[in-house]
């Protein structure tokens, strides 16, 4: 019988990742191991990177067939790809940023696994905000020294073209005041602005451009990272995902998304109204074209009725004009610079901003952990809009994430209680 020939590739390591332990070797040679496993989707993520599907189900039967192997040389290592997406290569060679963000994703998992084999599983605070910074150390996104630059930008992957095109012009304009930015590293709304910078920092002529992609594994295959990534970072879960853009980011964009936009918008907005953060300046503003007005003028009656003004106060929105968004942005970050400068804080990584453990904390939207979620008015503001997270968290969980799909399959919907006013609230979304 014919058997079809494999297409197989040898990939040596390139950017911050060019060296293995004999141990490291051995547990990513088991393709029964759970780093293996976890280690090729995500490998098989980036190798979809300009992949405009969000559809994971289809990309991991659509290469079934797919393998990686480390290749253990006499000075080095190398990783063999069987079967890889082809539009990774050009004349049968890698692409160079490809290349570079498959050995991000070895670096990033390689330290998780290690860290879990000295049982540091269950973190405090401060350990969990020391593997924030670890890993961004190891992954050479922190500058130390160079004053604050870093604009996040928080939006959908799936935005129609007038809100791709409006943040592709607003990352050109930012780009044009050189500041650097930092998204969840998708396609939509985390690639347009990355686009606009790029331009913009080729007219100006800078020459070190960060364009940051922040993700964790289990979404990753969702979104593979879009091509301008050039510093990719894959935190161990979303609640260390977001505080990671908390810890590195100056400014804070919201573009128009769905329901991982309102998880990352409240996520940050419970960090802002902490009493603890009261001397600490975040700036926050919510943007899109004049088309998106319905959208924002629903988060901004959401939050109104059921947090008031005092949560409202915490942001801009500004519509239909990036121009004057970029300028807000350039503004605000010389108000960071002297902020942090008065409070001795890091430019580059904010040891000063407490988040409340209830945001570290990992949720794992289950259908017994979601059932124990309790939405009522009568709570206190800061532990609600913890609680509104991770609804939102679970929704985005229940649509993109493989293996919460399977247990929606089995056991049906999530099952949510909320009281009148805020179920009313939430059927506005």
């Amino acid at each position: 019988m014919y058997k079809k020939q494999q297409f197989k590739v040898l990939v040596s390591p390139t950017g911050s990742m060019n060296m293995l332990s004999q141990l490291e070797i051995k547990d990513l040679k088991k393709k029964s191991s759970k780093l293996y496993k976890l280690y090729r989707n995500c490998s098989l993520a980036i190798l979809n990177t300009g992949n405009k599907s969000d559809n994971c189900k289809l990309i991991y039967e659509k290469y079934k067939n797919f393998e990686i192997k480390i290749i253990q040389t006499a000075r080095d290592f190398k990783i063999e790809l069987i079967n890889p997406p082809l539009f990774a290569f050009i004349d049968g060679l890698i692409i160079k940023s490809i290349q570079e963000n498959l050995f991000s994703v070895l670096r990033d998992l390689i330290y998780l696994n290690n860290l879990i084999k000295l049982e540091k599983i269950s973190l405090s605070s401060q350990e969990t905000t020391n593997l924030i910074f670890n890993m961004c150390r190891n992954a050479s996104i922190l500058k130390q020294g160079h004053p604050p630059k870093l604009a996040v930008c928080w939006g959908g992957h799936s935005i129609n073209e007038i809100e791709y095109e409006y943040c592709k012009n607003l990352g050109f304009a930012l780009g044009l005041r050189k500041i650097h930015i930092c998204t969840g590293c998708g396609p939509g709304a985390m690639e347009a602005p990355m686009k606009g910078v790029a331009v913009g920092h080729s007219m100006q002529r800078v020459n070190s451009s960060d364009f940051i992609g922040l993700s964790e594994p289990s979404i990753i295959a969702s979104e593979p990272p879009n091509p301008i990534v050039n510093k990719l970072l894959i935190l161990p879960d979303i609640e260390k995902r977001l505080e990671c853009f908390i810890r590195v980011g100056h400014a804070f964009i919201i573009l128009p998304g769905g329901p991982g936009t309102l998880e990352e918008l409240l996520y940050i907005l419970g960090v802002a109204s902490d009493k603890n953060n009261s001397s600490n300046y975040i700036p926050i503003i919510l943007t899109g074209p004049t088309n998106s007005q319905p959208y924002f003028e629903a988060i901004n009656s959401f939050l109104s009725n059921i947090f008031g003004k005092k949560i409202t106060d915490l942001y801009k929105i500004i519509l239909g004009d990036f121009n004057q968004v970029a300028v807000e942005v350039k503004n605000c970050l010389k108000l960071v610079k002297l902020n942090r400068t008065l409070n001795n804080d890091s430019y580059s990584f904010s040891w000063l901003t407490h988040i409340n453990k209830n945001l570290q904390q990992p949720f794992k939207p289950t259908h017994k952990s979601v059932e124990k979620i309790i939405l009522s008015m009568n709570t206190n503001p800061s532990t609600l809009l913890c609680q509104l997270r991770k609804v939102f968290s679970t929704i985005v969980s229940g649509n993109v994430k493989v293996k919460y799909q399977n247990n929606i399959q089995k056991k049906g919907p999530f099952i949510i209680h909320a009281d009148k006013k805020l179920k009313l609230n939430l059927k506005s979304f």
